[in-house]
């Protein structure tokens, strides 16, 4: 479910999250109204910029969204949710790209996919996967053989490739994928001269995903001998960071170019267009701040989840600070099984994902991992507003460099 693309709400601020969750909302129920509920599990965070590009650009029209019934990921609330070509287009990306994902898992024999069984299941699904991908994709005009044909071309180029080989020979069907995805965001939004310009957001984003991906998976791969681009090609982390961050440049140049599409109101054409602009410009940023090991979480420190911040001792942990609250006692800590049967409730009830809740075993107070902030900071390098620069700015983007 998750994608390089993890927006914490700290910072994107009420307005934008609610517009983010809108669009997550309508990719998962666009999935499983064509393909079932078993497809709501391709649901991602990276192919619901799809369905923002789509509705950034577009005139917002009386169906571009609908009120969904109640969902435990929501906390049992209805909410306003994106609907239409753009979502459809993102269920369609998502489906082809997981599909060969797991064929990719099962050719590399990766866990339980190494027993023949599991594996001829796993087959079998990817290609539903991939037939129902073919089908939405056509049905808004988007020939999804182009993210076929870059998944197979990325085998033969991983099977050649070698210590010298330029890392973007490696990258490119990635990038050729993502730049027509992005490119027929355009299209479905009736604005043919924004394709240039997002075909090479699209082509840099794809970029940025395999790099980081790379990057991530890089001590993980070395561990279990499994093929990494980076160990393969001999590329340094430094030459990998310069090219994340020339990426995250070229996507806020080309963002630049695009025209945007008001709605109902200048209000709306604000909201749809900021929330592309932080996810792409900003989220970005932080992405490779955090696969690199830079980020600092500005949130954390305040709520003192990763200890003081420093140079004050009067912050929760530091030595300044009061005592912490004793550990409840012994005789108020659940057993094992019955921690295993309360942990089992919270999760099918999705309460460990978007509520607060009780450890299972210590009954201590804990957040949803949904609420948890895992990348947000006090502020960006480019503008003292940028926690929520898109909300308080009245320009178009934040107004200062980037």
């Amino acid at each position: 479910m998750f994608g390089i693309v993890r927006p914490c709400r700290h910072r994107l601020g009420e307005g934008l999250s609610r517009q983010w969750m809108a669009h997550l909302c309508g990719l998962c129920l666009a999935l499983r109204k064509d393909h079932g509920q078993f497809a709501r599990v391709v649901t991602n965070y990276d192919g619901l910029l799809i369905s923002v590009l789509t509705e950034a650009q577009a005139e917002r029209g009386e169906g571009s969204r609908r009120t969904a019934g109640p969902c435990p990921l929501r906390g049992m609330r209805t909410a306003s949710v994106t609907q239409g070509e753009g979502a459809r287009l993102a269920a369609a990306v998502s489906l082809v790209l997981a599909a060969a994902k797991v064929r990719d898992h099962v050719a590399d024999g990766d866990g339980l996919l190494a027993r023949r069984p599991v594996a001829s299941a796993a087959r079998r699904v990817a290609a539903g996967w991939g037939a129902a991908g073919a089908r939405t994709g056509s049905a808004v005009g988007f020939d999804t053989a182009v993210l076929v044909d870059a998944v197979d071309r990325q085998l033969g180029i991983e099977a050649l490739a070698g210590a010298g080989t330029p890392l973007l020979t490696v990258t490119e069907p990635t990038e050729t994928a993502t730049a027509a995805a992005f490119a027929h965001t355009a299209v479905l939004a009736g604005r043919p001269g924004n394709a240039e310009p997002l075909a090479e957001a699209g082509r840099l984003f794809g970029r940025l995903a395999h790099l980081l991906d790379a990057v991530e998976d890089r001590e993980a791969d070395a561990a279990s001998g499994a093929w990494n681009p980076l160990t393969a090609t001999g590329t340094s982390l430094p030459e990998a960071r310069r090219l994340a961050d020339d990426a995250v440049h070229g996507i806020r140049l080309a963002l630049r170019e695009v025209a945007w599409a008001g709605g109902k109101s200048p209000q709306q054409h604000d909201a749809e267009a900021k929330l592309a602009h932080v996810l792409l410009v900003h989220e970005l940023r932080g992405s490779v701040d955090r696969a690199f090991g830079t980020a600092s979480c500005g949130h954390a420190h305040a709520t003192g989840r990763h200890g003081p911040p420093p140079g004050n001792p009067f912050a929760p942990g530091g030595p300044g600070a009061p005592p912490s609250p004793p550990e409840p006692p012994r005789r108020d800590r659940r057993g094992l099984l019955a921690g295993c049967l309360v942990w089992a409730g919270l999760a099918c009830t999705c309460q460990m994902c978007c509520g607060e809740y009780e450890d299972p075993w210590t009954r201590e107070p804990k957040d949803g991992f949904c609420r948890r902030c895992d990348d947000c900071s006090d502020c960006c390098d480019c503008c003292d507003c940028c926690g929520n620069c898109c909300d308080n700015c009245g320009c178009d983007g934040c107004g200062c460099d980037c």
